[in-house]
């Protein structure tokens, strides 16, 4: 399929298509005038490398992470190391959230005081 027919299936800009191939994310075979011919498996593809960009996670990190992603869906890793990987990645997650909680905390409580009467 061309890029429009891959972009209208799943979504995604030919724009961003364009660069998850420059990233080496999707690899489509290439015509000699040119035009790209996406397989079927690139509709997958797509929707997992958009799956782990929602994650949070850069196209570097994704480039590394596709192999180790199972067919049944893009939410099921199967390499060790790169599970290993992402656990850190969310003991990260969870300890932004906790400094963004007491942040808020703070702020809520400064919002409650009243300013003194002049």
């Amino acid at each position: 399929m061309r890029i429009g027919q891959l972009a209208q299936a799943t979504g995604v800009s030919s724009r961003s298509l364009r660069h998850y191939e420059k990233q080496g994310l999707i690899k489509p075979h290439r015509y000699q005038n040119g035009y790209r011919d996406y397989s079927e498996a690139a509709l997958l593809q797509v929707e997992r490398i958009r799956w782990l960009l929602s994650a949070g996670l850069t196209t570097k990190a994704i480039r590394r992470m596709l192999p180790c992603v199972l067919e049944e869906g893009p939410a099921v890793i199967e390499c060790p190391s790169l599970r290993r990987d992402l656990a850190k990645e969310v003991a990260r997650l969870d300890e932004r959230i906790e400094m963004l909680r007491q942040s808020r905390n703070l702020l809520r409580r400064a919002l409650r005081r009243r300013p003194a009467a002049p």
